[in-house]
C-alpha cells in the first residue's frame, strides 16, 4: 500500500514539475506583440538636447518680436517596447495588461511586414518634419501672416488616375475652379464630387496647364466610400518669419498642435497658458484643423506624471479618452487651433472651466 502511495506521489511531483517547467518556458517565449508606454515629454516653451548634445530652445523665431513665456506647453510622446528582433515575453505582456498606463498591441501595428526599421524611422522623421511645417503655417496663419502655400506633386502612383496625367513637381493651383492651398482642400473637393471627373489647373515648368481626372473609388477604415486620384502631395510654404523647431529623436506628426501653440505663445505678449503646466497632443493642418493621434491613453499618463494638470486632446480621440483619465488631470477636447486657444484663454483668465468642452460617452 505504501509503495503504491509512494509511486503516486512521485508521479504527482513529476507531473507538477513538468507543468511548472512548461509554464516558465511559455512565460518567457517570444510573442507577436509590443507594449506601448508613455514616452518623454518636451516643453515647447523650453529646451531640449540637440544631436550634438547641446541644450537648445525647442522654438526659435527670427524676423519677428518674441516675448517671455511661463508655465509649460508640453508635447507628449509614446514609446514602444519590443521589436521584430526582440518581442516582449508573455510575462511582460501580463504585467502590461494590468498597468493602465500601458497597452499591448500587435507587432505589425508598428512594424508592418516588408518595412525595414530604417524605412520606418525615416518615415516617422518625415512625418515630424511635415508636422513642424504645418504647425508653423497654422501658427502664422492664426497671427495674420501670409504663408504662401503651394501644393506640389511628390509622385503620381502607377496604375492610378494620376498616372501619366500629373508629374512630379507639378503645382496644383485649383480643382474645378476652387483654389487649392492645402492637400485637404483638394481631398475635400474630390470627395464632394463622388467620383465625377475633376478639372485641375496645374503649373508645370512655369506654365499653367489644364488636366482632367476621374477619381477611383475605395473605402476608408470605417468602410465608407472614398475617392482617390492616386497622388502623393507635399505643401511648400514661403514663411515671412523664420521659425526653427528643434527636436531630435522624436518622430511622427502628433506634436503639431502643441508646436503651433508654442509658436503663438512665443510671438505674443503674456502667458498663453496663464503660467499653468499644460500638455496635449494632436496633428495639425495649416488651416488649424486638429486631428487624431495614436496612444493617447499612454500620453495622458505621461502628461500627468510629468507635472501637467491640464491636457488638450483631439476631439476625434475622445472615445479612447473616456474612462481612462488619470487622477489629477483635467482633459478638454479640441478640433481646431482656435478652440485650443479659447480653452487656454479661459484657463489663463481663471475663468469658469466647467463650460469648456470635454470628452463624454
Amino acid at each position: 500500500m505504501s509503495s503504491r502511495r509512494s509511486n503516486g506521489t512521485v508521479l504527482g511531483v513529476t507531473a507538477l514539475s513538468v507543468a511548472l517547467v512548461a509554464l516558465v518556458g511559455l512565460t518567457f517565449m517570444p510573442t507577436q506583440y509590443v507594449i506601448q508606454r508613455p514616452g518623454p515629454i518636451y516643453d515647447t516653451l523650453g529646451t531640449a538636447l540637440s544631436a550634438d548634445g547641446e541644450e537648445v530652445p525647442l522654438i526659435e523665431v527670427d524676423g519677428a518680436r518674441t516675448y517671455p513665456t511661463g508655465g509649460t506647453l508640453d508635447l507628449t510622446t509614446l514609446q514602444v517596447v519590443g521589436s521584430p528582433d526582440r518581442t516582449p515575453t508573455w510575462f511582460e505582456l501580463a504585467l502590461a495588461w494590468f498597468d493602465p498606463s500601458r497597452a499591448v498591441v500587435p507587432l505589425d501595428t508598428f512594424f508592418p511586414k516588408g518595412v525595414t526599421t530604417d524605412q520606418r524611422n525615416s518615415r516617422n522623421a518625415e512625418l515630424m518634419v511635415d508636422s513642424q511645417h504645418e504647425a508653423t503655417a497654422a501658427a502664422l496663419n492664426e497671427l495674420g501672416y501670409d504663408v504662401g502655400a503651394e501644393v506640389k506633386v511628390v509622385e503620381a502612383i502607377a496604375d492610378t488616375p494620376a498616372d501619366g496625367v500629373l508629374e512630379k513637381d507639378d503645382t496644383i493651383l485649383s480643382v474645378d475652379g476652387v483654389a487649392v492651398d492645402s492637400a485637404s482642400v483638394l481631398r475635400d473637393e474630390i470627395q464632394k464630387r463622388e467620383g465625377e471627373e475633376v478639372a485641375l489647373v496645374v503649373e508645370r515648368d512655369g506654365e499653367e496647364q489644364d488636366v482632367t481626372l476621374t477619381p477611383e473609388k475605395t473605402t476608408d477604415a470605417a468602410g465608407d466610400p472614398f475617392w482617390l486620384i492616386g497622388v502623393s502631395l507635399t505643401t511648400e510654404y514661403d514663411f515671412p518669419v523664420d521659425v526653427q523647431l528643434q527636436l531630435d529623436n522624436v518622430g511622427g506628426p502628433s506634436a503639431g498642435m502643441m508646436f503651433a501653440l508654442g509658436i503663438i505663445d512665443t510671438m505674443t505678449p503674456g502667458k498663453l497658458n496663464g503660467g499653468e503646466n499644460i500638455a496635449g497632443t494632436g496633428t495639425i493642418e495649416a488651416s488649424g484643423a486638429v486631428g487624431p493621434i495614436g496612444g493617447i491613453r499612454q500620453k495622458l499618463y505621461g502628461a500627468r506624471d510629468g507635472g501637467a494638470t491640464v491636457f488638450l486632446a483631439p476631439e476625434s480621440n475622445c472615445d479612447e479618452v473616456v474612462g481612462h483619465v488619470p487622477a489629477g488631470l483635467d482633459v478638454y477636447s479640441t478640433s481646431t487651433l482656435e478652440e485650443s486657444l479659447d480653452i487656454l484663454e479661459v484657463i489663463a483668465d481663471g475663468g469658469d472651466t466647467s463650460e469648456l468642452p470635454t470628452c463624454t460617452r
